[in-house]
């Protein structure tokens, strides 16, 4: 049998899957979605930096933990999930090209 021959089979496929169809919720649903994970995360970064963070509730609840509270690496840590959260609703606003097929 010669290579020119050999010719692959093509099998023959349907259409593939429909592409899904968005309503006009499903795309208010993620800009709402992406607009509260980035205020939530605007505030979580700024927060804990501003003067009534040391007064809040956890800080109170028990005295001991007030020194752990008000330390910067917990603030830091506090406003680091705050850009995180910013990064998702980026992320989110970027992916929101999907609704527009």
């Amino acid at each position: 049998m010669d290579l020119e021959q050999a010719q692959p089979i093509e099998e023959e496929r349907g259409p593939g899957p429909a592409a899904p169809r968005y309503r006009w919720h499903h795309k208010l649903l993620a800009l709402l979605g992406a607009a509260i994970a980035f205020e939530v995360g605007i505030f979580l970064i700024v927060f804990p930096w501003m003067d009534p963070w040391p007064n809040n509730y956890f800080a109170t609840v028990v005295p001991e933990w007030r020194r752990f509270w008000v330390s910067p690496y917990v603030r830091g840590a506090v406003s680091g999930l705050g850009l995180v959260n910013v990064v998702i609703a980026l992320s989110e606003v970027f992916r929101l090209r999907r609704f527009s097929a």
